[in-house]
């Protein structure tokens, strides 16, 4: 059993709360920091968790195993800050923090510590996990090139990061902004009331991480809800590529062929076992299991419940862990470096900073 504490109480803290009473074998949630009683009272009411208004008050409480920060992007570093000097282990949200000023600050304060991972979720979706042990097998050689068309910025970096197994050299961004006219049918809360096409943001970033390998970043407004574009994902290797679910590689033979990764779902027509992702497999083996089954998990819950079971694993010596400070500060050194160049309209290179040492 492992004791957490969340600090936050906004819609992604939410997440972790409910991830956590569904897992009672492995969590027990000790408190919720919420600055606003209002809020710290409905916590209570919905989920009827222990409420605190500061994390001094929730230590003088009970010293969780580790917490989680998900506050707002000003707010965690010091919040971070606090509990590391309290001796508390932290899975922080992302990114770790606001500005490249703020990232080499946070880095100083508790880099050294080795007390702070960042709960980058991406590379534990379903899709992308399965996708990642069949580059990483070799299947289409050494991977080379990603084009990402689906999420924002360090979200982005770390799964162009992931699929290129790329470090800390410096990286060099040239970022162009577009606008065009598009319907936004859904937000976060569900439809939208109006239907009629509005100005949407298209930004476009060519990343070079140097070395050969390079990354392609497309993203417009709001394409997390946007079902009117599809998420598209390239990853090129030398002897072969990836798109989506689909890939093409040369074989012995020699001859080029093509597969599929071929989700296998519960709860379709006859089959009474629930409604869960079991697996996902490629070419007759089985390249992600799904170690929830039975919670009825969609992808995402699926992804952030891992990184908790390997947050609180690694803590305790079992696992490796789930994903460094150092890397969640270069995805957003990256990430960064697209504002600029879309600001400035000129290619931004980045250095190699502290945590890269």
């Amino acid at each position: 059993m492992t004791t957490i504490a969340i600090i936050g109480a906004g819609w992604r803290a939410e997440f972790y709360i409910r991830i956590a009473q569904l897992l009672p074998e492995r969590f027990e949630i000790v408190g919720v920091v919420a600055r606003k009683e209002d809020v710290r009272h409905a916590l209570t009411q919905e989920y009827g968790v222990r409420t605190f208004s500061s994390v001094s008050q929730l230590l003088s409480h009970k010293k969780p195993d580790y917490a989680v920060s998900s506050v707002s992007w000003d707010s965690n570093p010091s919040v971070v800050e606090e509990l590391v000097s309290a001796g508390v282990y932290v899975l922080c949200e992302t990114p770790p923090a606001p500005t490249v000023e703020a990232l080499q600050k946070l880095w100083k304060a508790v880099g050294s510590s080795g007390m702070v991972q960042v709960a980058e979720q991406y590379l534990n979706l379903p899709g992308h996990s399965s996708r990642l042990a069949i580059t990483k097998s070799g299947v289409i050689g050494e991977v080379t090139s990603v084009e990402l068309s689906s999420t924002h910025g360090y979200h982005a970096v770390s799964i162009m990061r992931g699929f290129l197994q790329s470090g800390f050299e410096p990286t060099t961004i040239t970022t162009r902004q577009f606008e065009a006219p598009l319907v936004n049918p859904l937000v976060r809360n569900g439809w939208n009331s109006d239907l009629s096409p509005q100005m949407a943001k298209t930004t476009i970033s060519l990343i070079d991480f140097g070395g050969g390998k390079s990354g392609i970043y497309n993203f417009v407004d709001n394409q997390w809800h946007n079902q009117l574009r599809h998420r598209r994902i390239v990853v090129r290797g030398s002897k072969g590529e990836m798109v989506d679910d689909a890939v093409i590689r040369l074989i012995d033979g020699p001859a080029i062929t093509s597969s599929k990764i071929e989700r296998y779902q519960l709860g379709y027509d006859l089959n009474l076992d629930g409604f869960d992702t079991e697996h996902l497999s490629f070419d007759g083996q089985v390249v992600f299991k799904n170690p929830f089954v039975g919670l009825r998990f969609m992808d995402e819950e699926i992804a952030i419940a891992q990184l908790m079971v390997q947050m609180a694993d690694w803590i305790n010596g079992n696992a490796q862990p789930p994903y460094p400070l150092s890397e969640g500060c270069q995805d957003q050194l990256i990430s960064l470096a697209m504002d600029e160049s879309t600001a400035s309209g000129k290619s931004i290179t980045t250095q190699k900073l502290d945590w890269a040492n």
